[in-house]
């Protein structure tokens, strides 16, 4: 039965077949039978899916979960590549501070001089040893904190200039243990009248000192030099009997109360010059060249511009050519300019800074003191052999020496042997001169140089922002090394002739350096000496008042760590280039850099013209056409 019901019912099926005719084809597949819709929404699905679909809003939540763990995943992957670079980077030995200073309040400023620290805070400023951190002197006579400090080598003695919350600064003389208040520099009686020193600068062997004031809407620089050799008479000698009221000590401290003026008469620093910036140039009220070049006295101050020969209308032209082609970039909202300012270097006798020959300066004295101002395209030089005459004759004084730039300069810095001078101009060229050597100038621009003139010692990094460099500070110890400080806080020693690192400095514990991008730190000039100050964490959010953060200052001896004591052996600049002059000049004994100096002086005196005898000639032969042209 089963089987013919089973041939029956193929006999049925087939029977179709057999009334067609003719063979059967496939036909071929082509695109035009392919079906379009919903091909971009399509996408393979596993079957269970179907089954297990998900109503609102669950599908949502699943949506948010499945995209939170790829993206956690993501992060653990990441964090695992920097685990593993970070394994794989040869990593610097970190040395710990030798020595900690705890303090009670928080300082804001420190300097380094001889074997002493100075470091500013609330109310004043104290006095500790450089090698044991012991503290010597304390002044809080203040009702606001020190800001800034500075500690000047005077001799054996020590110039400490301290400035306030208020912009007062005040010159005390350190000698044999003793503190002496000498003077206040810009303190009136009368408060609305007081004065701000924004910037300040003491020479080498405190023989001069300026101090860019600001007050009423006015900005100016004063210039004053010290009268060292009467401090130390005075203080040797004392006219005046010392009050032993004054010259009590601090029962709480045991520390010795520094002497005010009232207890020695001290000379007070003779002002020599009062510059203000320079004045914006206009029409010219001349009549003719020859009055022009018979209104400068010499040839020193050639080229900042003031005496000129073009009049308001070439002036207007030109501003009126300037509007209309840069008309685009000067419509809008402009900012009101803020007030000038200006950076200033005491600068010691050279080549290129020739000064008046009827004032000499002693060897090792600063000559000349170099200024630009904001937006300036001069750097500008002026004598500090000025004698009465020449503070009456002219006020203000004008510029021995001008040295114009092609755009503004934007900032300067001159090294600390005072052998080199860099102006950086804002369209991105360095002008480095050499004032030490052969007056040579070395010109370094950051666009479109040829050849290696620029080598670049630190990658910024991409990744990792926050191991980016924010500020760098030679070690006159380690010639040729400089520190590096990073915003994360780190602090490394970088040789920047291979370049590489050479070893890295931390903080103990969970200390952190106050502000990371802008550390507070001081490097010693003579000693193998920096210091760091560093807080502990959370202390600033419960303390009710800045001034009262308990921190720390940590010292930092190169010569206590094993791979730097024999660091001057193995420096890029070896024995061998430091006595053949070889080396750079700053770190060339005193006495080679003298011989040096000399005998390319006495190489160019046989060829050197008298520049003051040949304009004084100049000069005269234009008052002689001057003269006959008035005839005429």
């Amino acid at each position: 039965m089963m089987s013919s019901s089973i041939g029956s019912r193929a006999q049925k099926m087939s029977l179709p077949m057999s009334t067609q005719k003719g063979l059967l084809e496939v036909p071929s597949p082509t695109e035009k039978d392919w079906s379009t819709d919903g091909e971009e929404d399509y996408v393979f699905k596993d079957p269970d899916w179907e089954l297990d679909s998900l109503p609102q809003p669950y599908r949502m939540i699943n949506k948010l979960l499945n995209l939170l763990i790829d993206r956690s995943w993501e992060v653990i992957e990441e964090r695992n590549a920097v685990r593993e670079a970070e394994l794989s980077r040869i990593q610097p030995t970190i040395y710990p501070p030798v020595l900690e200073s705890k303090l009670n309040k928080m300082a804001h400023c420190m300097a380094i001089c001889q074997d002493y620290v100075f470091i500013g805070g609330a109310k004043g400023f104290s006095i500790y040893n450089l090698y044991n951190a012991k503290r010597i002197y304390v002044w809080e006579k203040l009702k606001v904190d020190v800001t800034s400090i500075w500690a000047t080598e005077m001799g054996s003695e020590i110039l400490v200039a301290p400035v306030d919350e208020m912009g007062i600064v005040r010159l005390f003389y350190f000698h044999k243990d003793d503190l002496f208040l000498i003077r206040a520099i810009n303190e009136v009686d009368d408060t609305s009248k007081q004065t701000t020193c924004v910037k300040m600068e003491i020479s080498q062997g405190g023989d001069f000192a300026a101090f860019l004031l600001q007050g009423a809407g006015d900005i100016w620089l004063d210039v004053y030099k010290l009268p060292k050799e009467c401090w130390l008479r005075e203080v040797e000698h004392p006219q005046l009997a010392l009050n032993p009221k004054k010259k009590g000590r601090q029962p709480q401290l045991n520390i010795p109360d520094p002497m005010t003026s009232g207890d020695i008469k001290f000379s007070l620093p003779v002002h020599i010059m009062k510059i203000k910036p320079p004045k914006p140039v206009t029409g010219t009220t001349f009549k003719s060249p020859l009055e022009v070049f018979a209104k400068i006295a010499d040839c020193y101050g050639l080229g900042s511009g003031q005496n000129h020969f073009i009049k308001d209308s070439q002036w207007e032209q030109q501003a009126a050519i300037f509007n209309a082609t840069y008309k685009k970039y000067l419509d809008g909202e402009w900012e009101e300019e803020p007030l000038s300012s200006a950076t200033f270097h005491f600068l010691l006798p050279s080549c290129i800074t020739a000064m008046p020959t009827e004032g000499k300066s002693p060897a090792g004295v600063a000559c000349a003191l170099g200024i630009h101002w904001t937006g300036c395209h001069n750097f500008f030089l002026y004598s500090l052999n000025r004698t009465l005459k020449d503070k009456v004759v002219s006020s203000p004084p004008d510029p021995e020496g001008v040295w114009p730039c092609a755009a503004p300069i934007a900032v300067s810095q001159l090294s600390y042997s005072g052998s080199y001078l860099v102006l950086a101009c804002e369209d991105g060229v360095l002008t480095l001169w050499d004032l030490a050597e052969d007056a040579s100038l070395h010109l370094v621009t950051a666009k479109g140089t040829q050849g290696p003139a620029i080598s670049v010692l630190v990658e910024r990094p991409v990744k990792h922002l926050d191991e980016a460099i924010c500020t760098v500070a030679p070690v006159p110890a380690l010639p040729g090394m400089v520190l590096t400080f990073s915003r994360n806080g780190s602090v490394q020693l970088l040789d920047v002739a291979k370049p590489q690192v050479v070893c890295a400095f931390a903080l103990p514990g969970v200390h952190r350096p106050a502000l990371p991008w802008e550390p507070l730190f001081v490097v010693s000039l003579h000693h193998p000496y920096f210091l760091l100050r560093g807080d502990p964490p959370g202390e600033k959010e419960f303390a009710d008042n800045a001034s009262d953060i308990q921190t720390s200052v940590f010292y930092f001896h190169f010569d206590a760590y094993p791979l730097l004591t024999n660091i001057s052996r193995d420096c890029t600049m070896s024995s061998a280039d430091l006595m053949d002059g070889v080396a750079v000049p700053q770190v060339l004994p005193l006495e080679k850099r003298c011989e040096d100096f000399l005998q390319k002086r006495f190489q160019k005196l046989g060829n050197k013209v008298n520049e003051q005898e040949h304009w004084t000639r100049l000069h005269r032969y234009s008052l002689l056409l001057q003269r006959e042209s008035a005839r005429k």
